[in-house]
């Protein structure tokens, strides 16, 4: 399908001229002749105005039917809180209790627990790649 020819295709259909569309869009005349003709291809900001403009939806400029195309039966995807750990079940209450026990200890003790996970998780991953060797 050549957007140019179903956006003429459209517009006829509306009866509406490209004088009118201009009007209605602030597209050149010559604008909207060049991308009927295939000479320009529009963005899709342009495609958008020139639809307001016809009072269609956009999907009718690259599908010909009356109803929205059915959306193919994709496998979900694992939402942001699925994949963070915390996000959700007994993790998350976890975090919660921590959370304020950090909110009532003083900074210096945040800072040295901190300091303390840093080199366990550092530890943990030297250890993990040294045994693979």
């Amino acid at each position: 399908m050549i957007i140019g020819d179903r956006l003429r295709e459209m517009r006829e259909e509306k009866k509406l001229s490209q004088g009118d569309i201009e009007k209605r869009t602030g597209l050149l005349r010559c604008y909207i002749s060049r991308v009927e003709n295939g000479h320009t291809v529009p963005a899709i900001e342009t495609l958008e105005k020139m639809a307001r403009a016809m009072e269609i939806p956009m999907y009718q400029l690259f599908y010909d039917g009356e109803e929205p195309p059915k959306l193919p039966n994709l496998p979900k995807r694992k939402s942001s809180e699925d994949i963070v750990w915390g996000g959700t079940g007994k993790d998350a209450r976890y975090l919660s209790k921590l959370r304020r026990l950090l909110g009532k200890t003083e900074e210096d003790d945040r800072k040295l627990l901190l300091y303390m996970a840093q080199k366990m998780a550092g530890t943990k991953s030297r250890r993990a790649a040294s045994s693979s060797n």
